[in-house]
């Protein structure tokens, strides 16, 4: 069976309008005869949105019970025993109600696209999970249900659902967004022109990413060379000489002028590579490139220029930043600099050749270079044809000279050539030369006979000095050749061992990293789990990507099971060499995560036996109290040889009711830490005031601890005018009962004080009791599992209380610290996120 496709709506805000879009495409399709079902639509009361649920086919919500609230989900079930052809699918990053198929609602679309639907769903750019940081900066909002970007990424379609922040707020105020009573709320806050800006432009980016991907997939698979240029890409050409924050701050300039402009420095180490290139200067240029918001490459390649250009062709760059040549007049004139080979063959890229204080004045030395074939052809050229030119200047002076001086001047040729074209042309240069020397300088002239042992000797002589002079020549190129290779080859591995491994997420970093240094097409990490397995693609950069190492030319094996396929060229046995460094780093990187990944469950299973141990302590200990005065009690009223007075009856059904209220507190304290341990806590935000928390904490208060004269020692000081929370008011409630019971149980003489106030975006809320206190180094240790002070007396809880209300407020997006009173005592400060209740 096909897998479905999948369409996303992406609304840069809530209120854009991207429920309805969806809703208007399922009319279309279904104006099309396409069976559509409406799995699921949260219309949030809006009429417009209602309407548009008319003539569709919509599938019963199933209604669950939970913590005593009464949810609708949707009803997974029933959607595939249906098989629609489209399912209409809202809330993309909903979190379902704990006991359902799947605890995210996107994996609930996954099942789906699996059994063959194509599935419509919705999202805002504020529940992706690589922005959640980002918008809780600009909002001061985090949102507690958020979907990895990958599933959005695999969408076969993506539409933004967007809308100017002017036109959003007049929605909003006309009440087409939220009730009339959350307008103001919402205007002044989540609602302000410069948050619905930023998510705006947060949400063109985004979509531009997804655009530039699906861009470069279509080049490769259709073999697209030239430039396509969808955004400003920057690329800036660096030498490690001192210009280069010159060229990064003018590259980071140009980039800035247009919205969503990229900076990449790319470093190029060739065969005429500069030599003593200090590499703290090239780490401090990467550090100055990722803090203008850019990105470092090293590139290997024969040419600079080359190098430079295909680099730039293959990130489809627009602009190309290269600095005016160091290098002094008279150098230049010995052949083009690196930006004039760039400037013609730039094509359709522009090309900015920016000055700056070291211009002309003076480079690094260059080493040799390998010996180019222009060259090599230019060394026959005068190693043949120099001795002959050199006999016809030297015979008109061949009874002034000396045969000696003579020797001198065919050894300089000799050694010139040696210089132009190596070893070769100079061996058949020297040859010749003693042969021509031999005939027109010697005597008898005219003849190969030598008339003087001396002069036989000299002519040996100066074969062997040229012979020599040749092969030192070339062996010094070739040297030169490979220190450059190996310095190419140690810059790769350096950047390899700095930058790339910094990266939060190093594999796809890392292998990007590879494809773009040696000009690959796709790089791929295949894996399979048995030996004959399926090969499965564990991650890779670039497109198209090899499924099976066959298809791939360049196969290298990471371990048994795990390869790395490239493709784009075939690589040279030094090329392997070191990408075999990179094969060893991809090994370590998934082996590291999975490592960690089985660390992290280790960990959760030590922190399980640890919480069980504990229990069964606290069960043996602590909870027989309140079960021994339930028996106590009971058994007294059940004898028959007594005759109780009314008042002892009352006292002993007292003590029962106590005893089982205390019962009930600890379980219920087990039961949460027990949730909290597994993940199982769901927080579900609804829009609540600092008085209702207040009241319903203080209502939440056991009454094995909150007695009547208890609670009449509870005072409570709440601000006016405080803006409302989006959280879940039931767990809030339990964190705050908790710390109220553990506030009463160590101040029996004062009152509590509970306040609540607003400190820049966040709502605190602090219950001060004027206790004994807990010093500073007992302050995080309270707030662990089954941890009691020594001034609370045996009996009084397993030491649960404030973990859980820890525990509780962390879900809910919250914190909660503990502080001194001034002048004595405990202050636990209960901290939640301000907002206007906009989650959706």
């Amino acid at each position: 069976m096909a897998r479905g496709h999948l369409r996303v709506y992406l609304g840069a805000a809530p209120g854009v309008g991207k429920t309805y879009a969806m809703l208007s495409e399922g009319h279309r399709r279904l104006e099309r005869g396409t069976r559509v079902l409406v799995a699921f639509v949260e219309d949030h009361g809006r009429p417009q949105t209602r309407a548009m649920l008319d003539g569709l086919e919509v599938v019963p919500r199933l209604v669950l019970d939970h913590r005593g609230a009464r949810l609708e989900e949707m009803d997974l079930a029933t959607v595939l025993a249906r098989q629609p052809e489209v399912a209409l699918v809202d809330e993309l990053a909903h979190t379902n109600v704990p006991g359902l198929r799947h605890m995210k609602r996107w994996q609930d679309i996954e099942t789906m696209l699996d059994a063959g639907i194509d599935v419509i769903t919705t999202v805002n750019v504020q529940h992706l999970e690589s922005l959640n940081d980002t918008v809780a900066a600009i909002t001061g909002t985090r949102q507690n249900e958020t979907v990895p970007d990958r599933v959005v990424r695999s969408a076969d379609q993506i539409e933004l659902v967007d809308m100017s922040p002017e036109a959003l707020r007049r929605r909003l105020a006309h009440g087409n967004v939220y009730a009339p009573g959350k307008v103001d709320a919402a205007l002044s806050n989540y609602f302000r022109v410069g948050n619905l800006t930023a998510l705006r432009e947060l949400a063109l980016l985004w979509v531009a990413d997804r655009v530039e991907e699906g861009l470069e997939r279509y080049r490769n698979e259709h073999g697209i060379k030239g430039q396509w240029p969808a955004r400003e890409r920057v690329v800036v050409a660096l030498t490690g000489g001192p210009e280069g924050d010159t060229l990064i701050r003018r590259g980071a300039r140009i980039a800035g002028q247009a919205a969503g402009g990229e900076l990449l420095a790319v470093h190029v180490v060739a065969d005429d590579g500069l030599v003593g290139t200090d590499p703290n200067v090239l780490t401090a240029q990467r550090v100055l490139v990722e803090s203008l918001g850019g990105s470092f490459r090293t590139v290997v390649g024969t040419d600079v220029a080359e190098a430079l250009l295909a680099t730039a062709r293959a990130v489809n760059a627009t602009q190309l930043v290269v600095g005016v040549s160091r290098h002094r007049g008279w150098r230049r004139l010995l052949g083009s600099g690196v930006g004039e080979r760039v400037v013609r063959g730039s094509g359709d890229i522009d090309v900015h050749m920016v000055t700056h204080s070291f211009a002309a004045k003076g480079g690094e030395r260059r080493p040799p270079r390998a010996l180019a074939r222009n060259r090599v052809v230019a060394g026959w050229l005068l190693g043949v044809l120099g001795p002959v030119i050199l006999v016809v200047l030297l015979r008109p002076l061949r009874d002034d000279i000396s045969l000696a001086t003579e020797l001198l001047l065919f050894l300089a040729l000799a050694v010139g050539v040696a210089l132009v074209g190596g070893r070769w042309p100079a061996v058949v240069d020297a040859v010749i030369g003693s042969l021509l020397l031999n005939w027109f300088f010697t005597p008898p002239f005219g003849t190969l006979t030598i008339e003087h042992p001396e002069q036989a000797l000299s002519l040996v002589v100066f074969v062997l000095v040229a012979v020599s002079v040749a092969s030192v020549v070339d062996q010094a190129a070739r040297q030169s050749q490979h220190a450059t290779r190996a310095r190419a080859e140690a810059a790769v591995l350096s950047t390899l061992a700095g930058g790339v491994l910094d990266a939060p997420d190093g594999l796809p970093e890392l292998l990007e990293h590879l494809r773009a240094t040696f000009a690959l097409t796709s790089v791929t990490v295949l894996e399979r789990t048995a030996p004959g397995g399926v090969w499965e693609q564990v991650d890779g950069a670039g497109w198209p990507r090899c499924p099976v190492p066959e298809q791939a030319d360049v196969v290298l094996d990471v371990s048994p099971s795990l390869k790395l396929a490239l493709r784009g060229r075939p690589l040279d046995a030094d090329d392997q060499r070191v990408i075999s460094a990179y094969a060893a780093r991809v090994g370590s990187v998934l082996e590291r995560g999975r490592l960690a990944a089985a660390a992290a469950e280790a960990h959760q299973l030590a922190a399980g036996n640890a919480v069980r141990t504990a229990l069964l302590a606290a069960v043996s200990h602590d909870l027989r109290t309140p079960l021994a005065g339930v028996k106590a009690a009971v058994s007294s009223l059940r004898m028959d040889d007594v005759q109780w007075s009314p008042e002892d009856e009352a006292a002993l059904l007292e003590t029962i009711e106590e005893s089982a209220d205390r019962l009930d507190a600890l379980l219920s304290n087990l039961l949460d830490m027990s949730r909290l341990q597994t993940g199982a806590v769901r927080p579900r935000a609804e829009e609540t005031s600092a008085d209702d928390l207040v009241a319903r904490g203080i209502a939440g208060v056991s009454p094995a601890t909150g007695t009547v004269s208890d609670t009449a020692r509870i005072e409570v000081l709440v601000e006016d005018g405080l803006p409302v929370v989006c959280t879940d008011p039931g767990l809030v409630e339990r964190a705050l009962a908790n710390l109220v019971e553990n506030a009463l149980r160590h101040t029996r003489e004062t009152p509590v004080l509970i306040t609540a106030s607003t400190v820049e975006d966040r709502l605190e809320i602090r219950v001060i009791d004027r206790g004994r206190g807990i010093p500073d180094a007992g302050k995080d240790a309270v707030f662990a599992p089954f941890q009691r002070l020594g001034d609370v007396p045996n009996g009084a809880g397993v030491g649960l209380g404030l973990a859980v209300a820890r525990g509780l407020t962390e879900a809910v997006g919250g914190t909660l610290q503990a502080e001194d009173t001034p002048g004595g005592g405990l202050t636990m400060v209960l901290s939640l996120p301000t907002t206007t209740g906009a989650q959706r």
